[in-house]
């Protein structure tokens, strides 16, 4: 068995890093999400140019928001994810700045990107590594910049499993996939609070591929006039 971590923090990579070591691991997370794909109209409307990857894992979405025209960037804890991610950027003949680096310290300057997408990542942790991980996107956001992210829901059926070390965030230590560390599960006002003072422009609860895997899948918009970039 897994040892659990039970101290709130944000660990989950640590699981990746060796799912991501194997084809048949990587073998689920190699096309674009369709939700990410349906945002590309939108980025374009706004004249998206500088764009993150967060927890980019294998590079599926960082390889197609380059092949879409976007100055791409990525970053993900796992030195194994990233260099997955090389390998499917060179593969695509696309460029793609990639970094290692946790979600809590993002490796870039203030006011730096016009959108951010974070697909099965800031969940990983207890409320405040949560909270911490959107004030980083918050950080790294320029005024009226857009973010994409995921979030568990508290109607997924993993929800109250295991122990719980803070409100929401819970750890199972008989598990042996990625449930072993924290995760962090909310509802919709949970949800807005944890974002303020960005504003919620869509939401929708959604079930995974597995039975009552339910997400929900949300765009914000920071306050400020878009654009103001060099």
């Amino acid at each position: 068995m897994t040892t659990p971590h039970t101290d709130g923090s944000t660990t989950a990579h640590r699981h990746w890093d060796e799912v991501w070591k194997t084809s048949g691991g990587r073998a689920d997370w190699s096309t674009p999400d369709p939700w990410v794909a349906d945002t590309l109209g939108l980025l374009r409307d706004r004249q998206v140019r500088d764009v993150l990857d967060l927890a980019c894992g294998v590079g599926r979405h960082a390889v197609f928001l380059a092949r879409s025209g976007f100055a791409c960037r990525a970053v993900d804890a796992s030195g194994t994810a990233i260099e997955q991610s090389r390998a499917a950027a060179e593969a695509a003949g696309v460029d793609v700045d990639l970094r290692i680096g946790p979600m809590n310290r993002l490796p870039y300057p203030d006011d730096h990107f016009d959108y951010v997408l974070a697909f099965n990542a800031v969940y990983h942790g207890d409320r405040d590594a949560v909270r911490g991980h959107v004030r980083e996107i918050h950080r790294v956001l320029r005024p009226g910049g857009l973010y994409q992210l995921t979030m568990l829901s508290r109607r997924n059926h993993e929800h109250g499993k295991g122990i719980e070390i803070g409100p929401g965030a819970f750890v199972q230590p008989e598990a042996t996939d990625d449930k072993v560390h924290p995760h962090f599960y909310c509802d919709a006002a949970e949800l807005i609070a944890i974002n303020r003072p960005a504003a919620l422009l869509r939401a929708h609860d959604e079930e995974h591929a597995a039975p009552g895997s339910f997400h929900w899948h949300c765009l914000f918009e920071l306050a400020g006039e878009a654009g103001g970039r060099e």
